[in-house]
């Protein structure tokens, strides 16, 4: 799927600008009540930019930058977030659970491994695969 393609999904437009700033410049994404914080630490005083995205539906739909308010289509930190799935997930999940309800099962959340080997053989052995970090069978590095 091509960046393109998730913006239309999610139903987001931008410009090119807007995709081109979102996918370059450092920002730190924080999750708060089921939304996202977005710090652009690109700045001299990153504090003084940082922003909350709106999470509903598992679509950022509004960012309390002044952009988003005054420009068509969406700003650079609602891209930003669009564009990062597993943070736009994560956040999705946890208003789910704050709202009491029961987190929906990921898309990126592969299948249990049984008796099957997992992938951490093939990487440095002080770090383990994904599946075995999530199923919890092994724990990432401090």
């Amino acid at each position: 799927m091509t960046i393109g393609d998730e913006l239309q999904r999610l139903g987001i437009t931008a410009s090119n600008r807007v995709l081109k700033r979102a996918q370059y410049e450092a920002f730190e994404f924080s999750l708060f009540e089921g939304d996202i914080i977005v710090r652009n630490a690109s700045h001299a005083n990153p504090s003084e930019h940082e922003y909350r995205i709106t999470i509903q539906d598992g679509r950022p739909i509004r960012c309390s930058c002044p952009a988003d308010a005054h420009y068509k289509g969406a700003c650079k930190h609602r891209v930003g977030v669009a564009l990062r799935r597993p943070i736009l997930e994560a956040a999705s999940e946890m208003r789910v659970l704050t709202d009491g309800g029961q987190p929906p099962v990921s898309q990126f959340d592969a299948p249990e491994l049984d008796n099957e080997e997992c992938a951490c053989a093939d990487l440095h052995e002080d770090i383990p695969c994904w599946e075995c970090v999530r199923t919890g069978k092994r724990s990432l590095p401090e």
